[in-house]
């Protein structure tokens, strides 16, 4: 899939495409409304399809103090909207210049002379431009100005709520792995590269992959049992904290995947790992033996968990 960048003009050949606008962090249910509409639109007419997104999220900009909470890398993000049957995914890069940028200049200059866009689809609440001032009725009159078709979905309920990215990242946080999944269609899934640690879980038999949690979100922290799938596809079970690890100094924020029988070295490689079930709270214990003992209990449980989800 081809990724575009909103500061350059678009190739001629996606040109006249039908673009899916939003932030899409998760992309769930409601954003795959969105990209389903943009789509089919697009292949209706012969048109290519791009779904745009904000990197980085827009409320990072105005809000750096705000904790991490990211869903979905741009990589994870490329990969969805590909799946998605899109051609292409335009990347806003969100800073003070577009920050600065007026609701009008957004649909007229960027949309339609640097894009050229046929037509947009973006959710029936979604805002942009300066100070927030643009909505669906601004974009549906300034597109028309410029040839650019507007259309509006509207949200995903779910027991009486819309799916947002806000209530799965309010699952996630109360460690309800399957709440999340469910309305992200996908468990939730940490990607990042493996790197070197203390070793001390080497050291009681259970080596851990270790993984900074970089801008994603921190889900509630404890032991989970995951899925890890490296870079040749292989899936591996496992069990992970997902903590500050409270027995050790200095306390220091990491995702530790222990991967069921697998030895090999995966020191520099990019890994991605799926959150299924979460087992318990992150604690502190007696000592080493009262802590290896309980991993032991939480890699079994793990090993039953992922295991008869696969049967």
């Amino acid at each position: 899939m081809t990724r575009l960048d909103h500061r350059r003009s678009v190739p001629d050949a996606l040109r006249g495409a039908i673009v899916a606008l939003g932030n899409f962090d998760g992309f769930h249910l409601g954003h795959q409304a969105v990209v389903r509409e943009a789509v089919d639109w697009a292949k209706g007419e012969g048109r290519p399809a791009i779904v745009a997104t904000f990197d980085p999220h827009p409320v990072r900009h105005f809000a750096p103090h705000v904790p991490p909470f990211r869903l979905t890398s741009l990589d994870q993000r490329q990969e969805l909207f590909a799946a998605a049957r899109a051609d292409a995914m335009l990347v806003f890069h969100f800073d003070a210049a577009l920050a600065n940028t007026s609701a009008e200049d957004f649909v007229e200059k960027l949309l339609g002379e640097r894009i050229g866009a046929a037509g947009v689809v973006t959710g029936e609440d979604f805002t942009f431009g300066k100070g927030r001032g643009g909505n669906i009725g601004v974009l549906r009159e300034r597109g028309a100005a410029v040839g650019i078709e507007t259309r509006a979905v509207g949200p995903v309920m779910d027991g009486g709520r819309p799916v947002s990215s806000s209530r799965i990242r309010d699952a996630l946080k109360a460690g309800e792995c399957g709440e999340a999944a469910r309305l992200l269609t996908r468990p939730f899934a940490i990607r990042g590269e493996v790197i070197h640690g203390d070793k001390r879980g080497r050291a009681i038999g259970y080596p851990t992959a270790n993984m900074e949690l970089g801008a994603y979100l921190r889900p509630r922290f404890g032991i989970y049992a995951v899925l890890g799938t490296l870079p040749t596809g292989e899936v591996l079970q496992g069990a992970a904290n997902i903590g500050v690890r409270p027995m050790f100094d200095p306390p220091r924020e990491l995702l530790e995947p222990y991967f069921f029988d697998f030895a090999g070295d995966l020191y520099g490689q990019e890994v991605e790992v799926a959150l299924h079930h979460f087992l318990r709270p992150e604690m502190a214990f007696d000592g080493l033996d009262a802590l290896t003992a309980q991993m032991a209990e939480d890699c079994e449980r793990a090993r039953k968990l992922l295991s008869a989800a696969a049967n």
